[in-house]
């Protein structure tokens, strides 16, 4: 038997045991438990209707796992991390379960759940709450410096830095045409962009725009999680080009901006994500030496709202297991949305 509590507001103590279980998970499978769009609605709070679900197995000082739910302005995201030492317990699905009743509490709607470097078990455990295979995510690297030839692609297309504090309604209006509809970087607004200008990571000389006309016309926003380590991949976070500006030569400009940059800052490498069905962004990468690292998926489905469905206001404690009604969501559908004009997950 697993207790499953929802968190709607996280505590210091509660962000400290979700990082400890965190850790745990990225030193047995390689990688970060939560993406970042969910860290920081963690330890940060969320848009509204975001929760978390914790999950405890009596007897354990650990955390059995953890969910945490996020609405979109079209769409609910969620992620769960299960600790390397249960995961042969139903964790996840009973912490799916709980996530997804409260999707349909709250009036249902469409559901991403997003796993990093999938197996087949994974494919088990979607198809268990109702969930099937819906956009695929690849992360492709190359080492820096880029070729003399593929450098000379900024060649005409003059950047410069992000300036805080004034570019910030510029750069939203571009990001929210380029990225309409868009699950993730679609609907920004400014209290979105100030929570990333907080992060640690966030170095605004490398955040780079480029002006036409005296809008901006395109960007290219890079990530250097760790500084210290030039063997650490630096990432293109994110390149957006102004709609019917596309096919002038801005997104390979913008890319190659972004490595040039990169390598200036000692790294070795550079990483990013695009979707899978985004040919075109694809054969772009391809086109500067980027291979495939590995694939990451959504599998998706539709929650239909729960009869009377309203906002719960509470945190509450519920004990979960494969038999409990409230988990037998009815799921259905695709996933509807087209590729992004382009795509980062981090």
């Amino acid at each position: 038997m697993v207790e499953v509590e929802v968190k709607r507001r996280m505590g210091e103590d509660d962000i400290a045991e979700v990082a400890a279980l965190l850790r745990a998970v990225q030193a047995a499978d390689g990688h970060a438990g939560l993406g970042e769009h969910q860290w920081l609605d963690l330890v940060q709070g969320g848009r509204s209707g975001s929760a978390g679900f914790v999950a405890r197995t009596p007897g354990r000082a650990r955390l059995a796992g953890y969910a945490q739910l996020s609405r979109g302005p079209d769409s609910w995201a969620v992620e769960v991390a299960v600790d390397p030492a249960q995961r042969q317990a139903g964790i996840g699905i009973d912490l799916l379960r709980a996530a997804l009743a409260e999707v349909a509490a709250q009036g249902g709607g469409h559901v991403h759940l997003w796993v990093p470097k999938p197996t087949e078990l994974h494919d088990q455990v979607a198809s268990a709450v109702g969930l099937e295979r819906g956009r695929e995510l690849i992360q492709m690297r190359r080492s820096l410096p880029l070729d003399p030839m593929l450098a000379e692609a900024a060649d005409g297309f003059p950047v410069r830095s992000f300036r805080v504090g004034k570019d910030e309604p510029a750069w939203l209006e571009l990001n929210n045409l380029a990225f309409g509809g868009h699950p993730e970087q679609g609907a920004w607004d400014l209290g979105i962009i100030e929570e990333r200008e907080r992060q640690p990571w966030f170095d605004p000389e490398g955040f780079l725009l480029h002006e036409r006309n005296g809008r901006l016309a395109a960007f290219c926003w890079t990530k250097i999680a760790d500084r210290d380590d030039p063997s650490d991949p630096g990432e293109i976070y994110v390149i957006g080009v102004r709609p019917g500006l596309q096919g002038v030569g801005l997104g390979r400009a913008m890319l190659a901006a972004g490595a040039a940059y990169l390598s200036s800052q000692g790294k070795q490498s550079i990483m990013l994500y695009v979707d899978a069905g985004n040919t075109g962004a694809v054969h772009l990468y391809r086109s500067f030496g980027f291979a495939v690292d590995h694939h990451d998926r959504a599998y998706v489905g539709n929650v239909p709202a729960a009869p009377h469905a309203s906002e719960r206001g509470t945190d509450g404690a519920h004990p979960i297991d494969g038999a409990e009604a409230h988990g037998q969501a009815a799921l259905g559908g695709g996933d509807p949305g087209g590729p992004s004009h382009r795509r980062h997950r981090s």
